[in-house]
């Protein structure tokens, strides 16, 4: 059955598929196939596997912007956005980030638009992400966590920033439908209790951060907690748990003393 050139009647299907946001990846569909019906066919077809939309449509929205995602590169969600603002807002006009597991460099992409003399930096792990964050114009660096960053710049981050997998190992069977189908666990799991990266970075960011340099990490659940020891062990001081409207917890925030 072709697909509907209809946007409602589009919308229907795709929430008789289960696809929540249906009104709003019927209008990505059609501005991509751009009137072409064999188009729209093709990628209705690919979306209703469940491969992510961005990966078919080629970008995402991030903070106002137009972010760039390969297929196989970790999508960007809305609910990094804060983080993202938030260490915009601790980045001084002419100082210096980096964003850690930077995927397709969305968060990095942020900061150089909201803070455009600073000099942004990023690093993965993965080299699609590495090459999909540079083809988003962000200065991408290949390897793990904070190793591939260049020494000159130790004691002079005033902010790192990261969505690093959190996911703890146990739960990663409870993601959204169809998303370790064609999203990579490496994008997710953070280890039995999902804090191992998030540890990691924490204690490695000191040698970079100067005095007063901001740590800002996204997580989950009682995450949080749990880096609490960890956090003032490692000199850290001023710590904030981030949360959203809701009152989830998003995030954590510390000031390296």
């Amino acid at each position: 059955m072709p697909a509907p050139s209809d946007r409602g009647e589009l919308a229907e299907l795709l929430a008789d598929a289960g696809f929540v946001a249906a009104a709003e990846e019927a209008g990505e569909l059609l501005a991509r196939a751009a009137g072409d019906p064999e188009m729209l066919d093709a990628l209705l077809a690919r979306r209703l596997t469940g491969e992510p939309l961005a990966w078919i449509t080629g970008s995402v929205s991030f903070c106002g912007l137009e972010v760039r995602v390969d297929p196989g590169v970790y999508v960007p969600r809305w609910q990094s956005e804060p983080l993202a603002l938030r260490a915009a807002e601790q980045l001084p006009a002419n100082g210096v980030a980096v964003d850690v597991c930077t995927g397709a460099g969305a968060i990095a992409k942020t900061l150089m638009a909201r803070r455009p003399e600073a000099r942004v930096m990023a690093t993965d792990l993965d080299e699609r992400a590495v090459a999909c964050a540079r083809r988003n114009g962000v200065e991408a660096h290949r390897g793990d966590l904070l190793a591939p960053l260049p020494r000159p710049l130790e004691g002079r981050v005033d902010v790192v920033v990261g969505v690093v997998p959190y996911v703890p190992t146990p739960d990663l069977a409870l993601l959204q439908r169809d998303t370790l189908t064609f999203e990579s666990t490496l994008s997710y799991d953070g280890g039995q209790d999902g804090t191992a990266l998030l540890r990691r970075v924490a204690a490695d960011s000191p040698r970079f951060l100067r005095h007063g340099g901001a740590l800002l990490l996204e997580l989950g659940g009682e995450q949080a907690d749990a880096l609490g020891d960890d956090l003032g062990r490692l000199g850290y001081v001023d710590v904030d748990v981030l949360r959203d409207e809701e009152g989830d917890v998003r995030g954590i925030e510390a000031t390296r003393a």
